[in-house]
């Protein structure tokens, strides 16, 4: 009690801003996942190598190395910069930015591969009927395939929005206050890492779990009929 009461205000800053950088990276990965996942399935080779090589680079590079790239690689050394500099405060913006920039690139591979594996489920039957009612390749993709497609993959989506909650105490590594960087200040200022441990445990299964609950209530109601 005497930690909730000493850092109570503290925790909920930082599970808050836990909350921001899943909930901002989700957006952003669900709509990037989502035209890879177009370009997987497109009929233009070149498009398809393309979704392909994204997928097999972003999947098998470990996301702390794609954080650290977004800081030192993209705004130290090419100059890029998600804030204004003239803001007192850039570094606390530009670093939550870069954050949310490393984890939408990293989950939107996991969200295309979703996406899919949801596409092929859709009878082949349904996409033929559509092209010949004269549906070009994106109308028949937006209008037909991927409404059923998502209704497949809700349970998987839901996976996938839960891991990002997890991984995005990766960006503590470039200064985030999320929950992971308050969690390391605790411990290093006070003499109780197990009381500190099952607080953030606890506070990250009130994240998750109703998360898995919800997705699971909706993939049920939703699931595609067969």
């Amino acid at each position: 009690m005497d930690l909730l009461s000493k850092y109570g205000s503290q925790l909920l800053d930082a599970f808050w801003t836990t909350i921001q950088l899943t909930v901002v990276s989700a957006i952003g990965a669900l709509i990037l996942g989502t035209i890879l996942a177009g370009m997987r399935v497109s009929p233009i080779p070149v498009a398809r190598a393309l979704g392909a090589a994204y997928v097999t680079i972003f999947r098998n590079t470990p996301l702390t190395l794609i954080i650290i790239f977004c800081l030192f690689g993209l705004s130290q050394t090419l100059g890029v910069r998600l804030a204004s500099e003239s803001s007192p405060t850039f570094l606390v913006d530009n670093n939550f930015r870069l954050a949310v920039l490393g984890l939408t690139v990293y989950t939107a591979a996991f969200v295309c591969e979703s996406l899919r594996s949801g596409i092929n489920t859709v009878s082949l039957g349904q996409s033929e009927a559509g092209r010949s009612l004269g549906l070009t390749f994106g109308q028949n993709l937006r209008l037909i395939v991927l409404p059923q497609a998502f209704r497949a993959v809700i349970a998987p989506l839901g996976s996938v929005l839960i891991a990002l909650t997890k991984n995005s105490t990766i960006a503590s590594v470039i200064g985030v206050s999320e929950a992971s960087l308050l969690m390391k200040t605790m411990i290093e200022n006070e003499a109780a890492i197990f009381a500190i441990g099952a607080i953030f445990a606890l506070g990250f299964v009130i994240l998750t779990l109703p998360t898995g609950l919800l997705f699971g209530w909706l993939s049920k109601r939703f699931e595609v009929a067969r």
